[in-house]
């Protein structure tokens, strides 16, 4: 009972995260459009009916029944629109879409789609009188798809005619839209210098924490027992689990690395070692004997040879494993590893196609899935419950393990976004820069002004790209429940 109480608190727990990040991310989105001066009407977690929500000024903040997203609606998200001579369905309406946070949460790993969906109309009366269609945003999926939010584009009053989001100035629109990206990307930043600079990661010490008893041949069909065989050379030299390395070969030994790096290069040699046990030290001589092994980069990634097979290398090896301890690290190193991340996403996404595939193959035909693939929703929940409940794992593990899962949904949040296709937010980037080199070209070549760039007019293909998101989520929902992606 315990268990299951505990998996289901480290689900609550990251559901929760999920959901402030979410409302970070549409901050992100909020903050600089008020700064500008553009019309809020609504900052919204979820969808569908309202749960609880309060005005503040002119900007009605609320939570929603179904926590899968979250929206903001701006005033003139899209321009006026102009005489057309086909129309997209049975009204006028327009892509709207500003994040992506609820498709982008069902594809947790690579990163996330947040809320995509058709602006609702609204009109305003200019100063001559004339009704002029504004096109309101709300920024969520299923609000705008099922109509929800029709009223989210209030007539607005002529006093606020120059507060529409499609007035503004390319580059102010792209802070609009790049400010929720950003907020998930502060998010992780702070997740991981907490995870690295407060828990620390697993470090090697010099400490031995076990010795080999002996040296089994990788032919052996059983490795357990040690009968017939000679024993390792840590062992027979005496080495036991609780020396503390102090020095190799006559050097100081500050580190595991340190000392393994002496070892691998004295294959045939003697060596001599000093070890502290107990407070006495002691002198212990051994010659290491030869072991192949995977030759990896700085990263830490096997390396192949042109023919694909992996490269290896033989070095020397005496049979001792390092006791692992918890070890602060810089804040220097919170950047890089967030960026090591942030490419890693990025790998996931460029190959998403082929992710995709092996998803869909785990799924329906059996095989372990892959741990650095595609996650939805239900896995990252399920990863959660797990960790919360593993009681192999002491308390502060746990949590550390905890805020790094959000910390990685937010920089997946981040880098999914990024993409410059529409729903997302790199989508209504990208407009807002053609906009800009469309007016500068006509500046250029003395043409009239283009006028604002109408990104309503990629509908068909927004709705493209929202299906594809829709069907993927499926996919990973049901991979998630028949065969998820399991703890190493």
């Amino acid at each position: 009972m315990e268990s299951v109480l505990l998996f289901i608190l480290g689900v609550v727990i990251v559901a929760l995260g999920v959901a402030i990040s979410i409302g970070l991310h549409e901050f992100g989105h909020l903050i600089p459009a008020k700064i500008f001066g553009v019309k809020v009407g609504q900052w919204m977690i979820g969808f569908g009916p309202t749960i609880l929500s309060r005005k503040v000024g002119e900007t009605e903040y609320g939570v929603k029944a179904i926590p899968l997203g979250g929206y903001i609606s701006m005033a003139g998200m899209y321009p006026p629109e102009k005489p057309r001579k086909r129309r997209w369905g049975r009204r006028e309406t327009s892509s709207d879409a500003l994040d992506a946070e609820l498709a982008a949460e069902s594809l947790l790993a690579p990163g996330a789609v947040e809320d995509a969906g058709i602006g609702a109309r609204a009109t305003r009366s200019d100063a001559e009188g004339a009704s002029t269609t504004v096109r309101s945003s709300t920024t969520g999926f299923f609000d705008t798809l099922v109509q929800e939010g029709e009223n989210a584009g209030d007539e607005l009053d002529p006093a606020d005619a120059d507060r529409v989001f499609y007035k503004l100035s390319p580059w102010k629109r792209i802070i609009v839209m790049l400010g929720g990206p950003t907020m998930n990307l502060l998010i992780g930043i702070a997740c991981t210098a907490i995870v690295l600079c407060g828990f620390g990661l697993p470090t090697s010490s010099t400490t031995i924490a076990s010795v080999s008893k002996c040296v089994v041949p990788s032919t052996a069909s059983d490795t357990s027992s040690c009968d017939g065989l000679d024993p390792s050379p840590a062992a027979a030299a005496g080495f036991k689990p609780g020396d503390r390395l102090v020095s190799v070969n006559g050097t100081a030994v500050t580190s595991w690395d340190q000392s393994t790096a002496i070892i691998r290069k004295s294959l045939g040699d003697p060596v001599t070692v000093v070890v502290d046990r107990d407070g006495a030290r002691k002198t212990l001589s051994l010659t290491p004997i030869p072991n192949t092994v995977v030759v990896v980069d700085d990263a830490g990634n096997p390396v192949k040879n042109a023919d694909g097979s992996y490269k290896t290398e033989t070095v020397g090896f005496i049979g001792i494993v390092s006791q692992q301890q918890q070890e602060a690290q810089s804040p220097a190193t919170v950047l890089p590893y967030v960026w090591h991340n942030v490419t890693a996403v990025g790998n996931v996404i460029l190959n998403f196609p082929d992710r995709i595939v092996g998803v869909a193959k785990a799924a329906f035909g059996g095989g372990e899935r892959d741990a650095n693939g595609p996650i939805g929703l239900i896995g990252v929940g399920r990863i959660a419950g797990e960790i919360s409940s593993s009681d192999q794992t002491p308390v502060a593990a746990r949590a550390q393990s905890l805020i790094s899962l959000i910390g990685g949904v937010n920089i997946a949040l981040f880098v999914f976004n990024l993409i410059p296709l529409l729903p997302l937010d790199g989508g209504h980037v990208l407009g807002a820069i053609w906009e800009s080199l469309r007016r500068r070209v006509a500046k250029l070549f003395k043409r009239p002004d283009p006028g604002p760039f109408d990104l309503s007019r990629l509908i068909p293909l927004t709705m493209v790209i929202v299906v594809v998101l829709g069907a993927t989520s499926l996919l990973l929902m049901y991979a998630d429940i028949v065969n998820p992606v399991k703890l190493s």
